[in-house]
């Protein structure tokens, strides 16, 4: 979790396994969340940079983000830890009653 100086809670991070089967147990979803107002003031910084540090303690080899294709500081905070574009599913949602893309990026740290 994120917390404010005030200590509230205004966002979280997660690992969650990627395919549920045994053969990918190295490598994990990585979904970050922020409260709205506290995008831009780095905290996804600091909470992509710690859970980058602490995944070869857990045995995680590989971090997998899904990421909306027009996400643009998401897709742009991942590139920036080094997150490559290792797959793009076009208008496979919809969100707000419009079509939207997927991006799928990949980091290997183990």
């Amino acid at each position: 979790m994120a917390e404010d100086s005030d200590n509230n809670v205004v966002g979280w991070v997660s690992f969650q396994s990627f395919y549920g089967r045994p053969a990918y147990n190295a490598t994990v979803e990585i979904s970050i969340y922020l409260d709205a107002n506290h995008r831009g003031k780095g905290f996804g910084k600091k909470m992509l940079e710690y859970s980058i540090a602490i995944a070869p303690t857990l045995n995680i080899k590989t971090l997998i983000g899904f990421i909306f294709a027009h996400n643009e500081p998401s897709l742009r905070l991942f590139q920036n830890f080094g997150f490559e574009e290792w797959g793009n599913l076009p208008n496979i949602a919809v969100l707000d009653n419009q079509e939207r893309g997927l991006k799928i990026l990949g980091k290997r740290i183990g």
